[in-house]
């Protein structure tokens, strides 16, 4: 597949992907190169990059423990000591080998050091390489509030090879295909009716979906990358998705949710809302969460909980002078940004979400 030339970094593609890394490598010569890991990237995946990298100074590793609760300052203050420590300068390179906790950990980390090194991504997962990887943000979580402190600034390059998804339990795919069924719904629905069938999906058809819905991502963060305004449309079914998944990180008596688990959640209730705001098509809605629900456990939620999680919605990073923007769809393709919505109506969405089980 031919990589895509963005405005000031490359993805690159399978094979192609390491000559780039390579050509990249050579052509900065970096006074040091480093590459972060979490212990499961560094158990399975580590070896086969290790192996593709060709460069003439020596490659220092740094592992971090894996899991949201790991996606904090602490963290990077960790990764800076051992960069410093190690001799890293302005001229060194980060390469961040794993999942969004990696990718967005390790961008941020190497935006702040040394007031910023170059660093290139290398998505394992299938979320980090449709959505987390993409786009040139970085950050870290606030206790259990998502990505609250963090940076735009892009990659050198995103290396995205499918062959590590071999790796990935089958919940951890799920949580990337919801960033996919998103990336359908806001931009091109004939990506997203492609997984309404499973019986019928052809996995030699998954590079190039995967392609597609960076595609989705890509244009719309290049003609915003300081989501002023259309690249709000990204986070489609992410503002309950965020609280939900802020929700049952912190409580005691909760199961955790991985990112797309929660996300996928979201979105039902945002095509509930898009009704109930913007006279979706009921029909239309009907048949999209019952796409999204064939592939997402189902979660109960009782009042205490709802309420409990409305109580994250003022953290969303869309708010503006304390209302809380919602991005809901007026047709396929068709998102809708700064959206207000009524507590009666986030009810009516949680009850509809309730009935589809």
């Amino acid at each position: 597949m031919n990589t895509l030339q963005l405005e000031t970094y490359k993805i690159a593609f399978q094979e192609q992907a390491y000559i780039e890394l390579n050509q990249l490598i050579k052509k900065q010569s970096y006074s040091s190169i480093f590459i972060l890991v979490d212990t499961n990237t560094n158990e399975f995946c580590s070896k086969f990059l290790s192996e593709k990298i060709e460069a003439n100074v020596e490659i220092e590793w740094i592992e971090i423990e894996p899991g949201e609760e790991h996606k904090t300052i602490l963290t990077c203050n960790e990764i800076w000591k051992t960069l410093s420590e190690n001799g890293a300068d302005r001229k060194s390179l980060l390469i961040n080998l794993g999942g969004g906790i990696v990718t967005d950990i390790g961008g941020y980390a190497a935006s702040c050091f040394k007031r910023g090194i170059d660093f290139v991504h290398v998505p394992t997962t299938l979320l980090g390489m449709v959505d987390a990887a993409i786009g040139g943000k970085n950050g870290v979580n606030l206790d259990s509030l998502k990505n609250q402190v963090g940076i735009i600034r892009p990659p050198r390059l995103v290396l995205v090879d499918v062959g590590y998804l071999a790796t990935l339990p089958p919940e951890e795919m799920r949580s990337g295909l919801a960033e996919m069924l998103k990336h359908g719904l806001i931009a091109n629905a004939d990506d997203f009716f492609s997984f309404e069938d499973l019986s019928q999906f052809q996995v030699d058809k998954l590079p190039e979906l995967i392609r597609d819905s960076i595609k989705v991502k890509t244009n719309i963060a290049e003609e915003d990358p300081f989501e002023n305004g259309l690249r709000m449309a990204l986070n489609f079914g992410h503002t309950l998705g965020h609280a939900i998944e802020s929700y049952h990180m912190e409580s005691t008596s909760k199961a955790k949710l991985l990112h797309g688990e929660a996300v996928a959640i979201g979105m039902i209730l945002a095509l509930k809302l898009s009704v109930e705001v913007l006279q979706f098509d009921s029909n239309k809605c009907d048949k999209a969460s019952q796409i999204i629900r064939t592939y997402f456990k189902t979660v109960e939620f009782s009042e205490d909980d709802i309420t409990s999680i409305k109580t994250y919605l003022k953290h969303d990073k869309k708010n503006s002078a304390g209302n809380v923007n919602f991005v809901l769809l007026e047709d396929f393709g068709q998102p809708k940004i700064n959206c207000k919505v009524s507590d009666e109506q986030i009810k009516k969405a949680f009850a509809y979400y309730k009935s589809l089980q």
